[in-house]
């Protein structure tokens, strides 16, 4: 389904956050980035659909390599899961998971809200399976619960019949226990609909319930790529060593670099 060869990305100001990775994610599978922030993770989520483009290396989905060519074809196979929800808050449920259509009907009609009526009861059947029943449709989302908002996402991001779905820190908003409720429901969804889940998180008791499969990322390279039953508390262990003993290298060169361009004695005068 996925497919990354030798993948880099480096950013303006030298900053490598993705060193040489290579991986598949098969077709169906729930395959979870686990890492510390920085780990690199949310960066190689983002060149799967272009957001991000790689400094070396081809990215394919479903045997498309991921280019400026290909970009419009690719997004519209590709659903995605945000970290805040991205809903429009003064529109209802039943728009906002309409707004999940827009390659189908265009952003004119849209915005008039004229969409067919079968997408009308395609966004029903969708909220009704994660959980949120007629009474909803017409609820504007800003007055829906963390939660909830992030159920009426999961439907928004199947409107388009998606091949992939991408779930950038699904849970991140959310508390321990809506978090495990909203997981479960994106990996139930995805089974109902045969859709593959490429996710990141930095929870480990979350990734371990969740996944199919766990990658784990230190300072931009992969550093643990098995089961949840193989991530044992050594490995948990060793990848958060790995980041900190990334962090702690950083810190160090940064307080160097601020020493050695700060002016010796000699180089001060006074008036």
């Amino acid at each position: 389904m996925i497919q990354f060869d030798q993948v880099h990305k480096t950013f303006t100001g030298g900053v490598h956050a993705v060193k040489g990775v290579s991986l598949q994610v098969k077709r169906g599978e729930c395959c979870v980035l686990l890492g510390t922030s920085g780990a690199g993770k949310s960066t190689l989520l983002r060149m799967v659909n272009g957001l991000t483009e790689p400094t070396s290396g081809t990215i394919s989905v479903a045997g498309q390599v991921v280019d400026r060519r290909s970009m419009l074809s690719i997004r519209r196979q590709v659903g995605t899961v945000h970290q805040r929800f991205n809903l429009s808050p003064r529109l209802s449920v039943l728009d906002n998971v309409l707004c999940g259509a827009l390659c189908r009907v265009g952003t004119v009609r849209s915005l008039l809200r004229l969409f067919p009526l079968a997408l009308k009861r395609k966004a029903c059947e969708l909220l009704a399976q994660v959980g949120l029943d007629e009474s909803q449709l017409d609820r504007r989302a800003a007055d829906l619960s963390g939660g909830q908002q992030q159920r009426v996402a999961i439907a928004r991001a199947f409107m388009s019949d998606p091949i992939l779905i991408l779930a950038d820190e699904p849970v991140a908003s959310l508390d321990p226990s809506t978090s495990r409720r909203v997981l479960d429901l994106l990996r139930t969804t995805c089974q109902h609909h045969g859709t593959t889940i490429l996710c990141t998180l930095h929870q480990v008791d979350l990734a371990r319930t969740f996944a199919d499969r766990i990658v784990a990322m230190a300072h931009g390279q992969v550093i643990f790529d098995g089961t949840g039953e193989s991530l044992t508390d050594e490995v948990e262990q060793s990848i958060y060593a790995a980041a900190a003993k990334q962090e702690t290298k950083s810190t160090s060169e940064a307080t160097a670099d601020a020493v050695m361009r700060r002016p010796s004695p000699l180089e001060v005068t006074c008036d």
